[in-house]
């Protein structure tokens, strides 16, 4: 790879140990995928925050970078272990609040938001179409190539916490255009309804087409909502980190000879796939992060109204406060559902609490049983509060 002079002194040493080993990342990740060059980001956002997932290597890890590391541009952080203000109403013990906080303390040190969600678009890092960015978490990966229109791989905690760093990316994968354009056309045979249906496709497109980039036609309108759902359960079911969608994503891109095609008849079997037996006995919404519009259909559905299960609603927490400000938390918290602001039920310590989840998320349905070994059923939000309140 050719670096320039600046990128030639962190790599040396010469702007401090967090630039010289993240530099020491990105050279490594250039040479195997076989860049020619680094190339500035305008954002970044860390995955691996979870304590779950680091444990104390990690933790030393970024100890030990936060000691002279500081992040050159906007960066975020993916969701943590639990939330960072209301912990213990979510059953979440002590020792493992301790060291959650430790590592939250260490990305802090090193200037990043200390904004926990899978949703950055959400709360301020909404990357402009045609910019480089740096992302971890799979669902705003996917949602930034394909919805946003900006440039990123899926990176790993450590090679984004280098960008960060560094300002930095190695330009290979899908910061090229080439890498960018469909391969197949997925035809659909059948209207999308709500985001339980936008999560179907996901699977059923991974499931068909594999890492292939799809170009999908047939739809008439999706909302931002409903493309998050698409964009969490592409690549959660081996799907590649982009898609276009003919008329409503903003990515160009040419026409492939290939094509398949999906009927009513694909997407029911998809959520049966998708769907578990078994009594509920926890209720969990946003996966990936609520947005504000979300949160705002989901107190007028718990409006008056009293819930008898374990409910959260995961959302980032400028969101919540968003949701405070309009007035929407009241009712939600009135009915006793409770908000996990900063986590989900993919990074939190939750295994052998609970025995089956309903969520609308497919993606959702994938951690659950990966993660803590739960059942789940896939169904809409309102389904899920009507499940709640029984």
């Amino acid at each position: 790879m050719k670096l320039t002079a600046e990128e030639k002194e962190m790599l040396a040493g010469k702007r401090g140990n967090a630039a010289k080993k993240s530099m020491e990342i990105l050279v490594a990740l250039g040479e195997i995928f076989g860049a020619k060059r680094l190339v500035p980001v305008t954002s970044v956002q860390v995955s691996g925050v979870s304590y779950a997932n680091l444990g104390d290597a990690g933790l030393e890890f970024l100890e030990e970078m936060a000691k002279d590391g500081r992040a050159r541009v906007y960066t975020t952080l993916n969701p943590a272990g639990m939330d960072l203000e209301n912990w213990r109403a979510l059953g979440i013990p002590e020792d493992f609040a301790k060291k959650q906080k430790m590592v939250i303390d260490a990305f802090a040190k090193m200037g990043i938001q200390t904004t926990c969600t899978c949703t950055p678009y959400f709360v301020g890092n909404r990357p402009k179409k045609g910019s480089n960015i740096s992302w971890g978490e799979s669902s705003a990966v996917t949602f930034a190539n394909s919805v946003l229109g900006a440039k990123t791989n899926k990176e790993g905690g450590p090679s984004a916490l280098a960008a960060a760093i560094t300002g930095r990316t190695a330009e290979y994968g899908l910061l090229l255009e080439e890498n960018r354009q469909a391969q197949a056309v997925v035809e659909l045979k059948s209207e999308l309804k709500d985001e339980t249906d936008f999560g179907a496709l996901g699977y059923l497109i991974g499931k068909r087409l594999g890492n292939r980039v799809p170009l999908i036609t047939g739809v008439k309108k999706a909302s931002e909502d409903q493309l998050k759902s698409l964009s969490a359960a592409l690549p959660t079911y081996g799907g590649p980190a982009i898609f276009h969608i003919s008329g409503i994503t903003p990515n160009k891109t040419g026409v492939p000879a290939e094509k398949i095609t999906l009927g009513q008849a694909d997407f029911e079997q998809a959520k049966k796939d998708m769907n578990d037996a078994g009594e509920v006995d926890f209720v969990l919404l946003g996966c990936p992060h609520c947005s504000i519009g979300e949160i705002e259909k989901i107190a007028a559905l718990l409006n008056g109204k009293k819930v008898k299960k374990e409910f959260w609603i995961c959302a980032a927490r400028p969101v919540k406060k968003e949701a405070d400000k309009k007035g929407f938390s009241k009712p939600i918290e009135e009915a006793g559902a409770k908000f996990a602001c900063d986590t989900c039920h993919a990074v939190a310590p939750l295994k052998g609490r609970f025995r089956c989840v309903m969520t609308n998320s497919a993606k959702g349905c994938f951690y659950g049983r990966g993660s803590n070994g739960f059942k789940m059923q896939l169904r809409t939000m309102k389904e899920c509060v009507e499940e709640a309140l029984k």
